[in-house]
């Protein structure tokens, strides 16, 4: 049994996903974003997969030393989350843990092959509207969750400055 989600924790994550639009979000800055997951799991020598898609369609994907397909099959499953719930894949697992539900269920009229409560992959959004998803799959739920909000906060702040 996990112990019950703060309340605090919920606000955090949500306030993440306010804080994070974006005027626009281009190929290019898909490029420039996964390009800086990858300097930062470099450094970091985390073994992770990450993928960004705009639309249907991925635009950035790799699979660092020590990831594994695994990883990548993960990862289409948190950007599932994302595209259901239009929220984070983090957000949506603790949403479901307040809730005192675990795991996927059928009886929540989800797939567990299409989709996963676990963290990781955040909504990219242009103002108010859904335009991609970025995830990133190797490390815990948190720290899969983190290295986003980290790289797309830093984008961000240079996009706005």
């Amino acid at each position: 049994m996990t112990e019950p989600v703060d309340p605090s924790t919920l606000a955090r994550l949500a306030e993440h996903e306010e804080r994070l639009r974006f005027p626009d979000f281009t190929h290019a800055d898909a490029w420039k974003v996964g390009t800086r997951i990858v300097e930062l799991a470099t450094e970091r020598n985390a073994p992770i997969a990450a993928s960004i898609y705009l639309g249907d369609q991925r635009v950035f994907h790799v699979g660092m030393a020590g990831s594994t397909a695994d990883n990548d099959d993960w990862l289409e499953r948190k950007v599932g989350v994302v595209r259901r719930f239009n929220a984070s894949s983090l957000l949506v697992r603790d949403r479901f843990r307040a809730q005192g539900i675990q795991a996927v269920e059928p009886r929540l009229g989800l797939d567990h092959r299409l989709h996963t409560f676990s963290g990781g992959a955040f909504p990219l959004r242009v103002r108010s509207a859904l335009v991609g998803v970025i995830g990133v799959s190797g490390l815990t739920d948190e720290a899969d969750h983190d290295l986003v909000v980290e790289v797309l906060s830093e984008h961000l702040s240079g996009v706005a400055n």
